[in-house]
């Protein structure tokens, strides 16, 4: 009788592996070791930014497997990972599978009701992040949790006495020392790239490069309010940056269309709109493709700080001190005195981006831009 291996992560059960050979004696072999879930289902920016501990989670010699459990909107950025051995969208059929399988380590690192409330029906070794208790109240899993729980709770805490980083809070939680990781993006590292790339990706959307080019991501998500820069302030910039011979190409999807459209017309001719109906891929290449991003606490930022492009990011109600631009660029956050407050909606006026200044945008933006030509000499 045959005997079928189970154990190692080519078997597939259903079908043949893609060796198309039977066990015994399979040079193929590979247990699977270390079993580890990882639940990081929810929003673009959130993915991308907990991907550096897939890097860390490598850095030991011993065999892992590592599943993760991720939404359909952000599954393209993720398939075929070299370093995720199955990628998992949510569902009954995921849900029934993950609770008759073994883990070592789960790592629960969302709080929305599905992967907290499947958490704890996972037989893993050791839990970490968040679960839900027998009142369904959000509860950390582990100790190390703690911190980012109660950031989750506090005013206080996230807004004015944080001064960690995104990554150093989630590396807590996951048990794993943080030293610096990047974002963990196969195919859109910048080194990776060659000038005939950069060239050809911009121009098939419509951007014929004149000197550096400086991408705007105009929009910011509807979650919190003023997260975007204003119309105005982006088309002065854009006069300004072309007047230095730089090209300005304005970046977005659907929802920033008609803002995007509006901006190049208020420029007059100083901006390019590269237009908004991309897929998630060929928007992230875009955005890899230019030199400097100027951007939101949002999706474009995280792909810009991905593609290791540098960034100038404008913040309003969100938190600039969780954001981690590995020396690549700089933060302008607003002179407002409620910043930050995460308000869904506000009716002040001027609003906290109105009063980020054009001057202070583009002296940031020429400090960087200085500091890309210089390198491109060396």
């Amino acid at each position: 009788m045959i005997q079928w291996k189970t154990h190692c992560r080519h078997f597939r059960g259903e079908k043949p592996c893609r060796f198309n050979r039977a066990c015994d004696g399979c040079p193929h072999e590979s247990p699977m070791g270390r079993r580890i879930l990882i639940f990081k289902i929810g929003a673009l920016g959130d993915v991308l930014r907990t991907t550096p501990i897939l890097r860390a989670l490598e850095d030991t010699p011993a065999p892992r497997h590592v599943t993760w459990l991720v939404g359909e909107g952000a599954r393209p950025l993720l398939d075929g990972h070299p370093r995720i051995d199955r990628l998992l969208t949510p569902g009954y059929e995921t849900s029934a599978l993950l609770e008759v399988e073994k883990f070592d380590l789960l790592l629960s690192l969302d709080k929305d009701a599905y992967s907290t409330s499947l958490a704890m029906k996972i037989d893993a070794a050791e839990h970490r992040g968040f679960g839900r208790d027998h009142f369904g109240a959000l509860i950390p899993l582990h100790s190390d949790s703690r911190y980012a729980y109660d950031l989750g709770l506090s005013d206080e805490l996230k807004f004015h006495q944080n001064q960690k980083t995104y990554q150093q809070i989630i590396f807590e939680m996951c048990g794993l020392p943080w030293k610096g990781e990047e974002y963990d993006l196969p195919g859109f590292d910048r080194d990776a790239q060659d000038e005939s790339w950069k060239r050809t990706t911009l121009e098939a959307a419509g951007v014929r490069a004149k000197g550096l080019v400086v991408g705007f991501n105009t929009g910011a998500g509807g979650v919190f309010a003023n997260k975007a820069w204003t119309v105005q302030g982006y088309a002065d910039l854009a006069k300004r940056l072309a007047a230095q011979g730089c090209t300005v190409a304005l970046l977005g999807g659907s929802s920033e269309a008609a803002k995007n459209q509006k901006i190049a017309l208020v420029a007059r001719g100083a901006a390019v709109d590269t237009g908004g109906h991309r897929s998630l891929t060929e928007f992230a290449h875009l955005v890899g493709a230019c030199d400097l991003v100027v951007t939101g606490d949002t999706l474009g930022m995280h792909l810009a700080i991905a593609a290791q492009v540098p960034v100038i990011v404008l913040f309003g109600s969100t938190c600039p001190q969780e954001i981690e631009l590995y020396g690549r660029g700089e933060k302008i956050v607003t002179p407002i005195s409620c910043h930050p407050c995460y308000l869904k909606t506000c009716d002040i006026s001027p609003s906290c981006q109105d009063l980020i200044s054009v001057e202070t945008v583009y002296e940031a933006c020429a400090r960087a831009l200085s500091t890309i030509s210089s390198r491109a000499r060396m």
